[in-house]
């Protein structure tokens, strides 16, 4: 195939980019020319602009409330207005195939692809669609899910399950690196907290209150969000971070444990990596339920503890974390026995049939 050519789009959260950051590297390596479309301050942008040979386009778009709210009656003009801008952009690009991770980002530019006659997959990693993909789903030609639940959701005919597409990268991480990165040592083994790219104030808080215990035991690498920093807090064996991005193949190879939300693309990379998890999902109303239900399967499968958020409080915090601490040997043979696909090679494979 000569001049190959690919948009990709997905934002809102870092898990609506992660799976691109995944395949760039095998697109860039086949020879495609690859463009991005997403927000003009979401965190794809932040992301995206830092990898080489990839052309980033910012457009308008809405929010996809489930609310009653005043931005509500601007939100369909922006979404129109993104819809241009992306017209626009695929005449200049003339991509052969759109992907797209999801996010409210996504919907005007599957929209315009369908406007353009340019075929698009979608993936969507949680059990259920999130509700910018069951919007987005008529307009695609697949969709790629990470659980086999998710097909009772969507159309027969253009719907496969291909499992979850892990980032290469976090198999190479080095333990001693990670250590040292975070200024810990080999004497303790290491609980690695995280709330998501937007930090979860509610964990970090329980973290903090039973600081003194979880240290005796552990030492703690504490991904916090941005913003989220304590700087009065100076322990030894506690080491917190705003955000991580290049260092965390590192830090998950000096971690032991998880204690994580239950966002899809985070959890089956500890899942693939043998990271026995405890899981705080967002609350239902604070999302749409997805985490729940993501962390109900896995704690199912024996992979996880779960955590509701409405029962979070430091000594129940507390509690879970030493219910994990012993359960974690046997979490790590049942994920042992995970059968896992190369999800990642059957994107491309998707990706390569739509475009010819």
């Amino acid at each position: 195939m000569k001049n190959k050519q690919i948009v990709l789009t997905g934002g809102g959260t870092a898990g609506h980019v992660m799976v691109n950051l995944a395949i760039i590297p095998i697109l860039k390596q086949a020879g495609w020319s690859i463009d991005y479309i997403g927000s003009k301050q979401g965190i794809e942008r932040e992301l995206i602009e830092q990898v080489n040979d990839v052309t980033y386009h910012p457009i308008s778009t809405g929010k996809l409330r489930r609310y009653l709210s005043i931005e509500n009656i601007k939100d369909p003009f922006k979404v129109l207005n993104g819809i241009i801008q992306t017209l626009s952009i695929l005449r200049k690009c003339k991509p052969q195939v759109i992907f797209s991770k999801g996010g409210f980002v996504s919907v005007p530019v599957l929209i315009a692809a369908r406007l353009r006659g340019i075929p698009a997959v979608i993936h969507e990693s949680d059990i259920t669609p999130g509700l910018a993909n069951k919007i987005a789903v008529p307009f695609a030609k697949k969709v790629l899910t990470t659980f086999p639940e998710t097909l009772e959701y969507l159309p027969e005919e253009k719907a496969s399950w291909i499992g979850a597409v892990v980032r290469p990268e976090l198999f190479e991480g080095d333990r001693k690196s990670g250590l040292r990165f975070a200024n810990l040592t080999e004497r303790k083994p290491v609980i690695m907290i995280m709330g998501g790219s937007a930090g979860a104030q509610r964990i970090n808080q329980a973290v903090r209150d039973q600081l003194d215990q979880l240290t005796q035991t552990h030492q703690i690498i504490h991904i916090c969000g941005k913003g989220n920093l304590d700087p009065t807090i100076k322990k030894f064996g506690y080491q917190q971070f705003e955000y991580v991005n290049e260092e965390l193949p590192d830090l998950l190879a000096a971690t032991d444990l998880v204690i994580s939300r239950a966002g899809a693309n985070a959890i089956f990379e500890f899942l693939a990596l043998n990271k026995p998890m405890l899981l705080i999902p967002l609350s239902r109303q604070a999302s749409r339920g997805d985490q729940i239900l993501n962390a109900e399967a896995f704690e199912k499968q024996g992979y996880a503890h779960v955590l509701f958020e409405e029962d979070l409080s430091a000594d129940h915090f507390l509690e879970k974390v030493n219910d994990l601490i012993e359960s974690a040997d046997e979490m790590k043979e049942n994920m042992a026995n995970y059968k896992r696909q190369d999800a990642t090679e059957c994107v491309i494979e998707e990706i390569y049939k739509l475009a010819d």
